[in-house]
């Protein structure tokens, strides 16, 4: 066995074991924040377009989230060290795509959330 095959065999493992507690771990934040957020959008004097903004936050984290255990998965089965550049190199040109929408979206919604607050004439 070869240092990079040994390298690669001794990430697979870390990631194998660590895959399911960092899932664990990342279920339970979102589920905390998703807490926090439902009883911060019960307040009667946030408006829905608000909400709507909270909503579209915490469904890009799940979005991102499991994009990246997509990757950790993929890259604790990766045969050789190509394959997790190849692997790397895709999820970054993926999610710079989906960070960029991500953030046009967002930012529309908050605008939108915005003009709530702009002063309406009579």
């Amino acid at each position: 066995m070869t240092q990079g095959d040994e390298l690669i065999q001794g990430f697979r493992e870390l990631a194998e074991r660590n895959i399911e507690q960092a899932r664990t771990a990342y279920g339970f934040y979102l589920d905390t924040v998703a807490d926090a957020l439902r009883s911060w959008s019960s307040s009667p004097s946030l408006d829905s377009r608000f909400k709507n903004v909270q909503a579209l936050a915490m469904q890009f984290a799940k979005e991102n989230g499991e994009s990246a255990f997509a990757l950790v998965k993929g890259l604790a089965t990766a045969k050789d060290l190509p394959q997790i550049v190849t692997l790397q190199n895709r999820y970054a040109q993926v999610q710079l795509e989906t960070y960029a929408r991500q953030a046009q979206e967002l930012g529309r919604a908050m605008a939108e959330a915005a003009q709530s607050f702009a002063p309406r004439n009579p």
